[in-house]
């Protein structure tokens, strides 16, 4: 039979394991929430006009800490904080994207968290070509008066190609 101090142990491992989970899911609806968030900024082919599109960059902005950083890389550049976050999503660099985060390996230690999710995304350029971008994100997150938050984010891009026939004939 087990002793009082062993259930106390089993509870609190369990409790550790229950927050782990449940932070692993907030997270995940955290991702989902920035990328429906930054594909929010196009419709039918077109960036939404600018004051529906700042609300939309505010939101983004939102979801990362007070000092968060958002870092696209060498083609897309890096914001840090809140403020410079809104300002870069207010500036998009295609007409088109709707992005999906797949494989997330999330660990999470307490109030904070790593994961690395693999992204795919068809996306169309200023010039109206169609693409397929793969690669990943790399991000950190802190839990911020009990809300997941990124603390940041850095995409690789691992290849952007040209989509011979293109989706933008939906919107015809």
């Amino acid at each position: 039979m087990p002793t009082l101090e062993d259930l106390e142990r089993q509870v609190a491992e369990l409790r550790t394991r229950v927050e782990a989970s449940e932070s692993a899911l907030a997270i995940q609806s955290l991702k989902a929430r920035y990328a429906a968030l930054v594909d929010a900024r196009f419709s039918k082919g077109k960036i939404i006009p600018d004051g529906q599109l700042a609300e939309v960059a505010d939101q983004i902005a939102g979801l990362f800490t007070e000092d968060g950083v958002w870092d696209g890389g060498p083609a897309l550049g890096v914001a840090s904080g809140r403020a410079e976050i809104a300002e870069r999503m207010r500036a998009p660099t295609l007409t088109f994207s709707w992005h999906f985060f797949l494989k997330p390996r999330i660990e999470v230690s307490g109030e904070t968290a790593t994961a690395r999710w693999d992204i795919l995304s068809p996306c169309t350029t200023h010039d109206g070509t169609p693409h397929w971008m793969v690669g990943y994100e790399d991000d950190s997150y802190r839990r911020v008066d009990g809300e997941w938050l990124h603390a940041r984010m850095k995409l690789t891009s691992v290849f952007m190609s040209p989509h011979a026939t293109g989706w933008q004939k939906v919107w015809v």
